[in-house]
């Protein structure tokens, strides 16, 4: 077992510690989260180990991209299990950054980071401050951990590609890897969230990466009409009971809708299954 990972909670000790890092030559690799570590997140730690020879895990739920109506207060937390998993790991987490507040400057927070194009489809209708809150949160732990290398799940997909637009746009010196995605064994996307589940509900939300999986073998088959394939997971999702959010079919780098398979692209589906809202992607590639 590896040793227990120092926790560190202000940002100017965290910031110290890095910089002494890279005085002595060695590569930082971040691996943010919010806590209730899962096989995915492990996964990622696990990576940034093979592209760092030192690894930061933040824990923080950043609580600026959540809105009012969403689940903040329900969030599910565990970070004395969180050590657990990472002590466990095979390849040791040098550092847990826990940072108690990270906009509490005694007189508010006025300044946000946003990828405006990127941040308007997808998750962005029906929850438009979340990506303001991400970029903003992810662009203060590169400065207060500054890495050179900062893992992110594909899960989270367009999530990964704002942070990856953020970071080339505004001369980031760190590599964005983007981790594929981490499934149970019945090929549900690994989420935090998926402990507010009923084994009901569980079953149903299933229905996801099955919708998914057709809508890809339809395309390799020729079928490359994607209002078509879109209908063809959204009957198969509200079939189970799932409520949709989006089901769209987007290119792969820029995210912008396309009607006709042509080129790489990703499959990105949200959906509701009782109070829980999923998130999922497949990548297809003909």
């Amino acid at each position: 077992m590896a040793p227990t990972p120092e926790v560190i909670s202000e940002k100017e000790e965290m910031r110290k510690w890095s910089r002494s890092m890279r005085a002595q030559g060695k590569r930082i690799g971040l691996v943010p989260t919010m806590g209730f570590l899962h096989a995915g997140h492990l996964s990622l730690v696990a990576q940034a180990r093979a592209h760092s020879d030192v690894v930061v895990v933040s824990i923080y739920v950043n609580p600026v991209q959540f809105g009012p109506t969403e689940d903040l207060a329900t969030y599910p937390s565990d970070f004395d299990g969180d050590l657990r998993k990472l002590t466990a790991l095979p390849g040791s987490v040098d550092v847990v950054f826990h940072p108690p507040n990270l906009y509490d400057y005694g007189g508010g927070h006025e300044s946000w980071v946003r990828v405006e194009k990127l941040e308007l489809g997808l998750c962005g209708k029906s929850r438009p401050l979340f990506f303001r809150g991400v970029a903003t949160v992810v662009m203060k732990l590169f400065h207060i951990v500054e890495p050179d290398v900062a893992l992110f799940g594909k899960k989270d997909y367009q999530q990964w590609r704002i942070i990856q637009r953020m970071v080339r746009d505004l001369d980031f010196s760190i590599k964005v890897i983007g981790a594929e995605i981490i499934r149970d064994n019945d090929g549900l996307a690994m989420s935090s969230r998926n402990v507010h589940l009923s084994p009901e509900e569980r079953e149903k939300a299933l229905s996801i990466n099955k919708s998914l999986l057709k809508a890809k073998s339809a395309a390799k088959d020729g079928q490359v009409h994607c209002e078509k394939l879109q209908n063809l997971a959204i009957k198969c999702i509200t079939d189970a009971g799932g409520r949709i959010d989006y089901a769209e079919i987007v290119t792969q780098n820029n995210l912008e809708k396309v009607e006709q398979i042509k080129g790489p692209v990703v499959f990105c589906v949200a959906a509701w299954f009782g109070k829980v809202r999923l998130v999922d992607n497949m990548e297809i590639n003909l």
